[in-house]
């Protein structure tokens, strides 16, 4: 990675000092901005024994605020595409170079999700390979290469195929080992695709027999990335007027929303086997959420509180996750004193001193995970005004 004054960040962020020039999203980093401090407050409570409900995930089938946040990030991966590759696109003599570097920049987020894993004990014997980073990355890449290669037709017949598709294969490909089809967490077609392709040792610590970032759930992923381009290269039209193609999104969504909801009777909304009644239910709920933060920051120019937080933690989206998933693993390896010659973890430390003792239990652990997202806003602030953007 490299700091640069200028340079987009791999999702397509853009310095603050750009974001209201023509042709700038600034919506589309404050989503992403909020999207990415979302991601901090539902990984770091305090407590993971005390949680509210809305900070967790569905236990299986079903659908909390947490269950939006990857797939909004995915979502704003496809939208960020069709404006950095956009221009390039057209010029089918630069399609080679163009592909080299998303092939490039995959393979730097899946290092960097693989390096995440590793901390802070380097055990490869064990590491998880797959994860959020490695599916930003197979998504970033599959759907780059759609996007420079295929129009919106195109693009729509192929996730309509991948989610068709992948409902096909969990409900009706029977699972070796197992017999019939079925949708349970260890024993459905993912769940063994992964096993036997990555081993149990390589998986998801928590379970050993399933991954929520499996092999299987990545193709209706790349759906949830198809619809963002989708999105973006509707909002990058110059026509219909602005205001017909925030009403045509927000319709589009809609639609999507209703669909998902619909295919939900027969194949469940659940974020862990990404169903594809998921895919259609977030991506809608994702461009609707576009489509109000457009109208709000790119035509009617909102400059607020809530689009300075947004662009702040935006413009370094990646560093802000990076980075606090490797700084929360080694608090909980680092050890400190406890009293009567015991020691805890770190983190365990500095939430017993400064969080427990003030608030109910709920509350304590809910401070902590604020508390996290203000320091490293704290952090990204100071870079913003020095107009570094990371650069992967």
């Amino acid at each position: 990675m490299q700091t640069t004054q200028a340079a987009l960040d791999t999702t397509g962020a853009r310095p603050l000092a750009e974001a209201s020039q023509p042709g700038r999203l600034v919506s589309l980093d404050v989503f992403r901005g909020l999207t990415v401090a979302a991601m901090l407050l539902v990984n770091n409570p305090g407590d993971w024994g005390h949680i509210y409900a809305p900070l967790e995930h569905a236990a299986w089938h079903g659908c909390t605020p947490t269950d939006l946040i990857f797939p909004f990030f995915l979502f704003i991966v496809g939208v960020s595409i069709t404006y950095a590759l956009g221009s390039a696109r057209q010029e089918p003599a630069r399609h080679g170079p163009l592909l080299g570097r998303v092939a490039r920049r995959a393979a730097v987020l899946f290092g960097l999700g693989l390096l995440m894993a590793l901390q802070p004990k380097f055990d490869f014997a064990h590491v998880r390979i797959l994860g959020v980073l490695p599916r930003i990355a197979l998504v970033f890449l599959a759907c780059g290469v759609v996007f420079v290669k295929t129009g919106w037709r195109t693009q729509l017949g192929l996730l309509a195929v991948l989610l068709i598709g992948y409902n096909g294969l969990l409900q009706l490909v029977p699972v070796p080992g197992f017999g019939p089809a079925n949708l349970e967490p260890a024993t459905n077609l993912g769940a063994w695709l992964d096993r036997t392709v990555l081993g149990e040792n390589h998986l998801w610590v928590q379970s050993k027999t399933w991954d929520p970032e499996g092999l299987l759930g990545t193709l209706p992923a790349i759906g949830t990335g198809l619809l963002g381009l989708l999105a973006g290269q509707w909002l990058r039209r110059p026509r219909p007027e602005v205001a017909s193609r925030v009403v045509w999104l927000l319709l589009a969504s809609g639609a999507a929303i209703g669909l998902g909801l619909v295919w939900n009777l027969w194949f469940p909304i659940n974020k862990s086997l990404w169903t594809s009644s998921y895919v259609l239910y977030t991506g809608g709920l994702a461009g609707a959420a576009l489509a109000a933060l457009y109208w709000l920051c790119d035509v009617h120019g909102y400059r607020g509180w809530l689009t300075r937080f947004g662009l702040v933690y935006g413009v370094n989206a990646i560093t802000a996750f990076f980075l606090s998933g490797v700084l929360a693993r080694w608090l909980n390896m680092l050890e400190l004193p406890n009293g009567a010659g015991t020691a805890v973890p770190a983190k365990a430390w500095l939430y017993q001193r400064f969080f427990e003792p003030f608030f109910s239990p709920l509350n304590a652990s809910l401070a902590g995970a604020v508390a996290c997202v203000l320091i490293w806003y704290g952090v990204l602030w100071l870079m913003y005004r020095r107009n570094i953007i990371v650069k992967v």
